[in-house]
């Protein structure tokens, strides 16, 4: 919205600072984090006006979370998502086509979310929408995001997966891509979805990998530094800079009230949303591979889960003493604090590594 104000006088300092991503991309971090901080009490009241009981606890996991997370709402996403909404809004160029399928995917993902947490606290049980129901949403969801966003880029990268490290190396899949988009961005969801199972264990590796892919966006989107730098340039997405700035501020800001002892869950509202919405983003970049490389814990969480399924099928024995995995060490007695601050550390460093993919070609 405020980028339109672009066709300003040129000699004035604030329309010359508008036109530059870096400087829109930390005012919309700070609009969402003062969003966030704003509506954050009046959102938390309106969760718990409706969920009297709070989110239920599944009777078979860590027995404690019987106890100190009873009568705690969930759908804590809606404030995520507006912030993040309003500040995309408000600082990001609107022409920008990428803006607005990244938009869709996020905003559609946390329709899903709202529906299984409404389903949830409504009806008292666990279950929410079917797993297969839940599937068929993301996957139509997915598909057209993913034929939005390719749309968009160059011929040559619309159709091919990129690898990192190797500047030239690309397996092409031709018209199959969408399809491998949109397992991207389906797979992102579900696997931030299984990690959100403690006070802030995914919205920090959220914001960790949204820093990353903020300076990955920039970076691609502009020609001097991508070529500079060897990577396939991707004209426009250096205004996915700004929604990544903002998913970070969206995200400091819920996590003042997340932050042990939680004041609010994000529920399926949150995580669905911003696994998806960090998939498009990896899509969009044509950094897919280096998602799963910062994105490392949600793909273990995720791991976890498979091989505990598959071994308990085959064999009757968990490989696990509970999956996703932070319930693992939750079971030998790990204190919260420990694994979520553990998982934190482990999510820094698998940045760095992300990054370090950038220079090494």
């Amino acid at each position: 919205m405020i980028p339109a104000l672009l066709a300003g006088p040129g000699d004035l300092i604030i329309f010359n600072l508008l036109r530059y991503v870096t400087f829109r991309a930390g005012a919309a971090c700070l609009t969402a984090l003062v969003v966030s901080m704003l509506f954050g009490p009046m959102v938390i009241r309106w969760l718990r006006g409706f969920q009297r009981g709070g989110q239920p606890i599944r009777a078979d996991g860590p027995e404690r979370h019987l106890i100190e997370k009873k009568g705690t709402p969930t759908m804590g996403g809606v404030l995520i998502l507006l912030a993040l909404c309003v500040s995309t809004l408000l600082w990001a160029d609107l022409r920008n086509g990428m803006v607005w399928a990244v938009l869709f995917l996020t905003l559609g993902f946390g329709l899903l979310g709202f529906a299984d947490d409404w389903l949830k606290v409504t009806k008292r049980n666990t279950k929410g929408v079917s797993a297969r129901g839940k599937l068929v949403v993301q996957f139509g969801l997915g598909l057209a995001a993913a034929i939005g966003i390719l749309w968009f880029l160059p011929p040559g990268l619309n159709d091919s997966l990129t690898l990192p490290v190797f500047k030239e190396a690309m397996i092409p899949f031709s018209l199959f891509f969408p399809v491998v988009a949109m397992l991207v961005m389906v797979g992102a969801s579900n696997a931030v979805n299984l990690t959100d199972g403690l006070d802030g264990l995914a919205i920090v590796p959220v914001m960790i990998a949204a820093g990353v892919f903020a300076l990955i966006a920039y970076l691609v989107g502009n020609r001097v530094f991508s070529d500079y730098l060897q990577l396939h340039f991707v004209p426009g997405t250096g205004e996915l800079a700004v929604f990544c700035s903002a998913l970070i501020g969206a995200g400091l800001g819920f996590l003042w009230f997340n932050a042990p002892p939680a004041a609010v869950f994000m529920g399926d509202t949150g995580s669905l949303a911003l696994g998806g919405a960090l998939g498009a983003v990896a899509v969009a970049t044509k950094h897919e591979v280096v998602l799963a490389i910062v994105g490392g814990v949600f793909v273990v969480e995720t791991l976890s889960v498979v091989i505990q399924v598959f071994w308990y099928k085959r064999t009757g024995k968990r490989v696990f003493l509970m999956a996703p995995l932070h319930h693992h060490f939750e079971k030998k007695g790990w204190a919260e604090p420990t694994i979520v601050i553990r998982f934190w550390i482990i999510s820094m460093i698998l940045a760095l590594v992300g990054l370090s993919t950038l220079k090494i070609r």
